[in-house]
């Protein structure tokens, strides 16, 4: 039956029923393709095909059994995002996930376990506590007090599935991922047009979802982001950049130390407030300027912004490569596992051979 199939694929598309039906050229109504979704009634091979053909998916994908759920889904979102939006997103994750863990089955690559830190979950009774987690982490991890160059590629050799997606007012998600007779595995999406120190901060956020347990009472959210500025930026490498104590810190010094710790200059005021580097008064202040510069707003175009594409995770596209070069994928279907054209994939090999 393809009913949990085809409604994953349209809500990662965004369509409605009457939108996929309008998309099918009318080869079947949206009432039909209701009762598909429902497992009510299975569509011919000519549906089947025009099904695939509109939701830009194989036929193979809808007819597949293996399924996957997301559960302990946290959203990083504006207020007033839709639930339709936030179905869409998840619709989307699962669909992207779908074919990442294809690829490492014809791989024969370990597919869900991911490297959880020895010591979590880290009992959180009080928003400091976040710090112990994470230095716990970069202990069990082996990360030493450097500043981690490439988040996104850490989070994936550890086993966490980072997926990069065109998102509106969605920033990002974390959840587990469920899939049958299999273990767990964990995902981390992000905003693929945002910038890079802004992409960081978010995995960080949701690392700290993953390895923390606040208690009752515990500002989740709070305690996630002082595991992120913890984790990204070290009490004491920063307090040694920046000196223990200052009476004021100026914007060219944060923007000096951005660039050592690939972080944006609005983390590292709240960092440097946290620590007790600066006070809540001389960090109220940076925002003021912040605000007046326009840098708290839409795009966030801080000095030495980041390019997003820097931070971007690239191991399931590096798979679909190697699988395609060993003989395991077609090159038809290698390409619409990353979503483009056989020309494209042909450059792409092309650049990746160079």
């Amino acid at each position: 039956m393809i009913g949990n199939k085809l409604k994953v694929a349209r809500q990662a598309a965004g369509l409605s029923l009457r939108a996929l039906a309008n998309a099918m050229s009318g080869v079947v109504s949206a009432q039909a393709i209701g009762k598909y979704e429902r497992n009510e009634d299975m569509p011919g091979s000519k549906a089947l095909i025009a099904l695939a053909k509109a939701l830009g998916v194989s036929e193979e994908f809808l007819l597949s059994e293996d399924q996957l759920s997301l559960e302990g889904v946290d959203f990083r979102k504006k207020l007033g995002t839709s639930s339709k939006e936030e179905a869409a997103v998840q619709a989307r994750a699962i669909h992207m996930l779908e074919r990442y863990l294809v690829i490492e089955d014809l791989l024969h690559l370990r597919s869900v376990e991911w490297e959880q830190p020895r010591s979590a979950p880290y009992p959180v009774s009080d928003i400091r506590d976040a710090e112990d987690a994470a230095r716990s982490v970069r202990d069990d991890w082996g990360l030493g007090n450097d500043p981690i160059p490439q988040l996104a590629e850490l989070l994936e050799e550890r086993g966490i599935k980072v997926l990069s997606m065109d998102l509106n007012d969605v920033d990002g998600l974390a959840a587990r991922v469920r899939r049958k007779d299999r273990d767990a595995a964990r995902v981390i999406v992000i905003k693929r047009g945002t910038w890079s120190e802004r992409k960081r901060f978010n995995l960080a956020h949701e690392l700290g979802h993953m390895v923390i347990a606040p208690a009752e009472g515990v500002d989740v959210e709070k305690a996630a982001h002082r595991f992120a500025g913890a984790f990204l930026m070290p009490a004491d490498v920063l307090r040694a950049e920046a000196g223990a104590h200052r009476s004021s810190i100026s914007v060219g010094e944060l923007v000096a130390l951005k660039k050592r710790f690939g972080v944006s200059v609005q983390a590292l005021a709240y960092r440097c407030k946290d620590l007790g580097i600066i006070s809540q008064a001389a960090c109220s202040r940076l925002f003021k300027v912040f605000e007046e510069r326009g840098w708290r707003h839409y795009p966030y175009e801080e000095p030495e912004s980041m390019a997003p594409e820097l931070e971007e995770p690239k191991r399931f596209e590096r798979l679909c490569y190697r699988a395609l070069v060993e003989g395991v994928l077609g090159e038809s279907r290698a390409a619409e596992m990353l979503d483009i054209s056989v020309r494209e994939l042909d450059k792409r090999l092309d650049q990746t051979a160079v």
